[in-house]
């Protein structure tokens, strides 16, 4: 059948239900996919949208979303120290100017409306605000003190819920969504153990929900009956002192009978503390589209649409859950930053060209936790659109070899051959993949080896040659007349020189993870890096039947690594018994001791009785090709870890960036 937006036939009968149009309330979408309101930090300095945000939520739009929802705006002053700023009338103008940019593309767009409560906020001048919440509580993840809202600021807030939303209204969205999830502050008046009020906002439940309730009712009548109202809230906030579970159905129950909702939203996770964080933006050891069933309980329980999203990352996925009838609308937010055009391929059957999500957290929640723009690390064009998600073709086509299979590799190539070039990629092992085939093979981390599933796509489609077991040098750059060599031959790992280590039993992380080591019963993992590694090989070790040690040279393992992937896996290794030491750095050996040094008071830390040393001390660039080609006259481009070792964000970013100027 013919597409009603592109005028080509698509082939729909993959996915019938994802691709049924809905309407809620006076909006029909023009189908089942949605992206979740998230904080993207491309906002000027008034906290208003820039060009980056505008080309951002259009990417989307034009790759098929049926509704776009925007990150949640601050309805009040003293409601978000980062967020978009809803509350004066300055904001109509740049919403207007991001609706107009999505809605020609056949795409809804809402606003989400937000307050804070408890969790605290900075002010401009980086001091601490004052927070205010139902009662003086505190936020365990914040370490913030709230101050009790006196009546006055409870009516104002009310009022300014309704204002913001009409502010929306005016700018021209289709829609707006109050945000009651995530312990934020309705939620906040909704739980007894951060609201112990004794007027009339505290007590029973009915008592409780006023709050609710009296912003649904404002936000009614300041956007009227043809915007779209809904609400977004955590049916489990999987925290200790949230919300209880039967109370936000109940919750659920009343106001998604009571007229002023045209759909409710249905996420987990609370912002208060750090068990609840964790489901905010949920890791990829956590299963796969795991709260469809709290979607459909509240589904059972209202006659309004029910939205879900929380790790559904593939169509099939979200087709399965329309299908069972346990959502109407299924958010699909990391799985359209990863692939802007993933319901266009969906819809046109295009599956395997979908770049799906592997849920690393390391670029999205990952830079919006550092104040840094949005984007994805196996898809650096996002959030950078203005500058790379156009590929210009060469002005003439060169002969480009590529040195290398990583993801540094293995992007450059796929850009450089997009754009025109005749590109070569020569690796020197039998796989492509580089260190992201490592990682692949620790325990919950086997989404990871997607990325190479999902480059290698990216090449084939765009005719690089790949030469598996050719390693480049410079009679090879010579016989294939190459004008251009990109180089990214990667790292190896750092192997220091210790005191005692002709004694010990030493062996380094990628001998461990390939099985290429004996390492024993009782092991010590000197963890320098701080990263995904030494979380890993602890969680594997003790699983196989190790009593493991895992000391690191920082403040926590996973220093390094996004918060809610880190405490998730910290977690987890405190319930299978991994013993933590931090501030250790490793000096020495011996054949059954490991010789550590606390890193800031020199004294030391002895651990005995030691089988194996499991080092994870950092890399070493791969760096002979570029010495070889020091006077060779053609173009060389540098990438990835053999121009300095770091992650796989930075590779394929310097990946993309070295093929765009080849």
């Amino acid at each position: 059948m013919p597409d009603r937006n592109t005028g080509t036939c698509v082939d729909m009968t993959t996915f019938p239900n994802l691709f049924s149009e809905l309407t809620v309330g006076p909006r029909t979408f023009r189908n089942r996919i949605f992206s979740t309101g998230h904080m993207t930090c491309l906002l000027d300095g008034d906290l208003q949208p820039d060009d980056r945000f505008v080309a951002y939520h259009e990417s989307r739009a034009r790759g098929g979303a049926g509704l776009i929802i925007m990150e949640a705006s601050r309805v009040h002053v003293t409601g978000g120290h980062r967020n978009l700023d809803a509350s004066q009338d300055a904001c109509i103008a740049g919403l207007r100017r991001v609706g107009e940019a999505v809605q020609k593309h056949g795409c809804a767009i809402f606003g989400q409306l937000g307050h804070s409560g408890v969790y605290g906020v900075t002010v401009p001048d980086g001091s601490i605000g004052v927070s205010y919440a139902p009662s003086q509580a505190k936020s365990s993840r914040s370490h913030n003190i709230s101050r009790a809202l006196p009546l006055s600021l409870i009516r104002e807030y009310v009022r300014s819920y309704g204002e913001a939303a009409g502010r929306m209204k005016q700018a021209g969205l289709d829609g707006v969504e109050i945000v009651a999830s995530h312990a934020l502050l309705p939620a906040q008046f909704l739980n007894p153990t951060l609201n112990w009020r004794t007027d009339a906002y505290g007590g029973s439940l009915e008592n409780r929900m006023r709050f609710l309730r009296e912003v649904i009712a404002s936000v009614r009548d300041h956007v009227g009956s043809d915007v779209v109202v809904g609400l977004r809230i955590s049916a489990d906030e999987l925290e200790h002192g949230g919300n209880d579970p039967d109370d936000i159905l109940e919750v659920c129950r009343i106001v998604g009978n009571e007229g002023g909702l045209d759909y409710l939203n249905v996420i987990a996770g609370s912002m208060v503390g750090l068990s609840g964080s964790i489901h905010v933006v949920p890791p990829m050891n956590i299963e796969t589209g795991y709260l469809a069933p709290h979607a459909e309980a509240v589904k059972k329980l209202v006659p309004v649409p029910v939205f879900v999203a929380g790790r559904i990352n593939q169509p099939q996925d979200a087709e399965r859950i329309v299908a069972a009838g346990q959502a109407d609308m299924i958010g699909m937010t990391r799985a359209q930053i990863a692939d802007p055009e993933m319901a266009n391929k969906a819809r046109e059957g295009r599956t395997d060209e979908i770049r799906a999500c592997i849920a690393c957290n390391q670029a999205c929640i990952g830079h919006m936790q550092i104040g840094i723009g949005i984007s994805c690390i196996q898809r650096p064009e996002t959030g950078r659109e203005l500058d790379y998600e156009d590929k210009p073709a060469a002005k003439a086509p060169r002969k480009v070899l590529v040195a290398g299979g990583g993801p540094a590799g293995m992007k450059a190539a796929a850009v450089a051959a997009e754009r025109g070039h005749h590109v070569v990629l020569c690796e020197a092992s039998n796989r492509l993949g580089g260190q992201a085939l490592l990682a692949q093979e620790l325990p919950g981390r086997a989404e990871f080896g997607g990325i190479v599933t999902n480059l290698s796509h990216e090449m084939a489609r765009h005719g690089v040659t790949v030469r598996l077991e050719t390693p480049v040098d410079e009679a090879l750059v010579a016989s294939e007349n190459a004008d251009a060599v990109i180089i990214a031959t990667g790292a190896k790992p750092w192997r220091p020189t210790l005191e005692g280590e002709d004694e010990a039993h030493l062996v380094d992380a990628w001998q461990v993870i390939r099985g290429e080591a004996n390492v024993g019963s009782r092991v010590v993992i000197a963890d320098w890096r701080c990263d995904w590694i030494g979380l890993g090989l602890a969680e594997k070790l003790t699983r196989d039947g190790c009593r493991v040690t895992l000391a690191v040279n920082g403040y926590t393992p996973g220093q390094r690594i996004q918060m809610y992937v880190r405490d998730r896996w910290v977690g987890d290794l405190n319930k299978i018994g991994v013993e933590i030491v931090p501030y250790a750095r490793l000096f020495g050996a011996d054949a059954t001791s490991a010789y550590l040094q606390h890193v800031t008071s020199g004294d030391p830390i002895i651990i005995d009785e030691v089988d194996t040393i499991v080092t994870s001390l950092g890399h070493q660039s791969v760096c002979e090709l570029e010495t070889a080609l020091d006077d060779w006259d053609g173009d060389v481009h540098l990438a990835g870890d053999c121009l300095s070792p770091r992650t796989c964000e930075e590779a394929v970013l310097e990946g993309l960036k070295a093929g765009f100027v080849v």
